[in-house]
C-alpha cells in the first residue's frame, strides 16, 4: 500500500463517472467540501491484506497526532503504483481502513469513480508526507491463496458427506451397509468418491494406447494438462463434437459462442466463482485481472441477463461446445485425457420457469445423455450413476428421483445433505469405472436455484409479473476427451481378455484399408478407392513395397475394421475380398453390399473425410 497524505486547509470533491463495474453506489454527484483535514489518498496494491489496513491507519493516527488534525478523509487514488490490487480486494481493504478509524472524526470519498478535486494544503514542515506498508510474507501467500482458488473449492474440501446407495425398489442403505455382490463398479465408485482420492500412482492402461494409435500426447512446451491431438485423434474429436451438438440440437438447443475469459471483477463473476468448486487461470491486461472460463455457464447467463422472454418462451435452452474450458487441476491428477486443465465440454442450460418444469426438463435431457453415450459406444454397464441432493428436494420430488433410477435399472450411489450447499438442489452424473478403480463423470445434469436471480435473468409469468428461471446445467456426453479417454480404457480391457480392441465404425480414423498385392494392381485399387469415397467411406491404400502379410499386420495394429486385398482374383471377379476385424475372417461380399453393410453401421452418424494422406508411403513417421 502506498499513501500520500496532506495536512489540509480545506479539500472539495465530486464524483464524476464510475471507473470500474464495483463502483459504490452513491445518491447525488453534488460537491462536497471538508475542512481542516487530513487527506489520505490510498493506493491499494497486489497482496494487500486487513494486516496492512491497519498497519496503515496507525501510522495515519500517528500524523495526525502530530499536526494537531481532527478530522480524516480516506480518498481512494490509484495512481501512486503500477501494481494494482483487483479492484474487489482493493474496496474490501479501503472498507476495512474506514472500519479501524471509525472512531474517528472520519468520512470517505466513494471507491471507484473518478472525481474531480481542489485542495488547499497548508504550509508547514509535516503537511505533506507519504508512507509504503508492505504485507508480511505470510500476508502474500495468503492474498495469493485467495485469488486462485474458489471458496466453494475450500469448503468442499471440508464437506461432510454421508453416502448411500438407493436401488430401483426404493430401498436407501448406508454405503457401508450395502452388499455390493454383482455391483463391483458401483462399489469402486462408493470408495472412490468417499476417500476422495484423485492423485494417481502409475499411468492409466489408455495412455500408452493414446500414443500408440497417434490419437494424443502430453506437450512438453504447454503447461501440464494442456494435450496436442494428432491427425487421427482431431478427427476423432471433431466427429465426436459433431455428433453431440447434432442430438443437443435436435433435442431443441440452440447453439452460441461465448468469450473464453471474463473480467474477475464483474459482480456476477466474483459472486459464481465463489460458489464453483474450481481453480482457475488468470492473465494479466491493462491493470485489469482475467479469467479462463472454467465453464460456458456465466457467457450463457450474461447472455441470457438481455433477453426479454415470457413464460411462453419456457423451457429456453442455450448451448455451446466449449473449445475450451479451463481449470487448473492439482498436479499429482492430472493423467492421459482423464483429467485436464484445457478441455472441451459441451454445455446445455435451459431456463425453466419453475421446479416442476425443470423436473420434466430434466428427464427429457437424462434419456438424451444415455442416447448419446450408448451412440458413443459407452452402454450401461461401463459407467455408473450417482446422485446429490438436499434432503428437502428429495422429500418433494422422490417420486422423480425413483423415475431416474428406475430408468437407470440399478442401484445408484447417493450424496444426501441436510442443508443445501452448492447452487444446486439436484445433481445426477454418469460416471465411467476405470481398471485402476477411478471415477470420472461423463454425462451430468443440475437443477439450479440460484443463478438467475446471481445474473439479473427475469421472464414474464402468466400474471405479467417478472420471475427468476430455475437453471438446469447439462452436458449430455462430459468433456470430449473423456470420452476418447472411456473409449480407450475399453480397449485396453478388451486387450486385457484377449479381445481384438475397436472403435465404434463410424470413429475409426480409417474405415477400409486397401492392399495391393502388386504394383499392377493399383489402377484397380485406386478406382476401388476413389468409389468407396465417393460413397462416403474413409479409406487409404497401403501401396507400399512391403509383403502382404506385414502390411495386413501393420492394419491390425491400427485398428483398422475393414482390409481389402486386391489380387487376380479380386480383379477379375465382381466381388471383393473383405477381412473383417469383428470376426477375423475373410469372406466375399459384392460392392454394393458392402458399401450397404457400412452405411447401416454408421447410420445417423456424422461423417469426415480422411485426416492424413490417402497413401501410406506419403505418411510421415510418429515417433512416439
Amino acid at each position: 500500500m502506498r499513501m500520500l497524505l496532506l495536512h489540509c486547509d480545506s479539500i472539495d470533491y465530486r464524483p464524476v463517472e464510475k471507473e470500474n463495474m464495483i463502483a459504490e453506489k452513491i445518491y447525488n454527484m453534488e460537491t462536497k467540501t471538508v475542512d481542516e483535514v487530513l487527506v489520505a489518498f490510498v493506493t491499494i496494491e497486489t497482496g494487500d491484506t486487513h494486516n496492512v489496513a491497519l498497519d496503515a491507519t496507525v501510522q495515519i493516527r500517528d500524523v495526525m497526532k502530530k499536526v494537531a488534525c481532527p478530522r480524516l478523509l480516506l480518498y481512494p487514488y490509484a495512481h501512486l503504483s503500477s501494481d494494482l490490487a483487483k479492484p474487489s480486494k482493493a474496496l474490501d481493504v479501503f472498507l476495512k481502513m474506514a472500519e479501524y478509524t471509525e472512531d474517528l472524526d472520519m468520512s470517505r470519498a466513494p471507491f471507484g469513480w473518478t472525481k474531480s478535486y481542489h485542495v488547499k494544503v497548508k504550509g508547514h514542515p509535516l503537511a505533506e508526507s507519504s508512507k509504503v506498508i508492505r504485507p508480511t510474507p505470510q500476508d502474500a501467500d495468503h492474498a495469493h491463496d485467495d485469488c486462485t482458488v474458489s471458496d466453494a473449492l475450500k469448503e468442499e474440501s471440508k464437506l461432510e458427506s454421508h453416502w448411500h446407495i438407493l436401488s430401483p425398489d426404493g430401498t436407501m442403505v448406508k454405503v457401508e451397509d450395502f452388499d455390493f455382490t454383482g455391483h463391483k463398479k458401483l462399489e469402486t465408485l462408493a470408495r472412490y468418491e468417499s476417500e476422495k482420492k484423485r492423485h494417481v500412482d502409475k499411468p492409466p492402461p489408455h495412455v500408452s494406447l493414446m500414443k500408440k494409435m497417434a490419437i494424443a500426447d502430453y506437450e512438453s512446451a504447454s503447461d501440464h494438462g494442456n494435450m496436442r491431438f494428432f491427425p487421427n485423434g482431431r478427427l476423432i474429436k471433431s466427429l465426436i463434437e459433431t455428433h453431440v451438438t447434432n442430438r443437443v440440437r435436435e433435442y431443441g438447443g440452440y447453439e452460441v459462442e461465448t468469450p473464453i475469459m471474463y473480467d474477475s471483477e464483474h459482480p456476477s463473476m466474483v459472486s459464481y466463482f465463489n460458489r464453483f468448486p474450481a481453480r482457475q487461470y488468470t492473465i494479466d491486461s491493462e491493470n485489469r485481472q482475467f479469467f479462463l472460463r472454467f465453464a460456458a455457464c456465466f457467457g450463457q447467463f450474461l447472455m441470457a441477463n438481455q433477453f426479454q422472454m415470457s413464460h411462453h418462451n419456457l423451457p429456453y435452452r442455450l448451448y455451446e461446445m466449449t473449445r475450451y474450458s479451463f481449470r487448473r487441476e492439482q498436479s499429482g491428477e492430472l493423467v492421459g485425457l482423464r483429467r485436464l486443465r484445457a478441455f472441451t465440454m459441451p454445455d446445455c442450460h435451459a431456463f425453466c420457469k419453475d421446479i416442476p418444469q425443470a423436473v420434466d426438463e430434466l428427464k427429457v435431457r437424462f434419456e438424451l445423455s444415455e442416447r448419446v453415450l450408448s451412440e458413443l459406444g459407452i452402454v450401461k454397464d461401463d459407467y455408473e450413476m450417482a446422485l446429490r441432493f438436499t434432503e428437502a428436494f428429495y422429500i418433494k420430488n422422490g417420486d422423480m428421483i425413483m423415475e431416474l433410477i428406475k430408468r437407470h435399472g440399478k442401484p445408484v450411489l447417493v450424496e444426501m445433505w441436510k442443508e443445501r450447499f452448492f447452487y444446486f438442489v439436484l445433481k445426477w452424473e454418469f460416471n465411467f469405472v476405470d481398471g485402476l478403480g477411478k471415477a470420472s463423470a461423463l454425462s451430468t445434469d443440475q437443477i439450479d436455484v440460484e443463478n438467475g436471480d446471481r445474473y439479473g435473468i427475469e421472464f414474464i409469468d402468466e400474471n405479467n409479473t417478472p420471475q427468476t428461471p430455475v437453471i438446469l446445467h447439462n452436458s449430455p456426453s462430459g468433456a470430449i476427451e473423456r470420452i476418447i479417454y472411456a473409449l480407450l480404457e475399453k480397449a485396453a480391457a478388451d486387450i486385457q481378455k484377449g479381445r481384438r480392441p475397436s472403435f465404434p465404425l463410424w470413429l475409426s480414423p480409417t474405415q477400409v484399408r486397401i492392399l495391393p498385392i502388386r504394383e499392377e494392381f493399383t489402377g484397380f485399387a485406386k478406382s476401388l478407392m476413389e468409389n468407396l469415397t465417393s460413397n462416403k467411406i474413409r479409406v487409404d491404400m497401403d501401396e507400399r513395397n512391403q509383403s502382404v502379410g506385414k502390411r495386413i499386420r501393420e492394419a491390425e495394429k491400427e485398428w483398422v475394421p475393414y482390409i481389402l486385398v486386391i489380387g487376380e482374383k479380386e480383379v477379375q471377379s465382381d466381388e471383393l475380398s473383405v477381412r473383417d476385424r469383428r470376426t477375423g475372417s475373410v469372406r466375399q461380399i459384392s460392392f454394393e453390399s458392402f458399401v450397404d453393410e457400412i452405411h447401416a453401421r454408421t447410420r445417423d452418424m456424422p461423417f469426415a473425410g480422411l485426416n492424413l494422406p490417402k497413401y501410406l508411403s506419403k505418411r510421415p513417421q510418429l515417433m512416439v
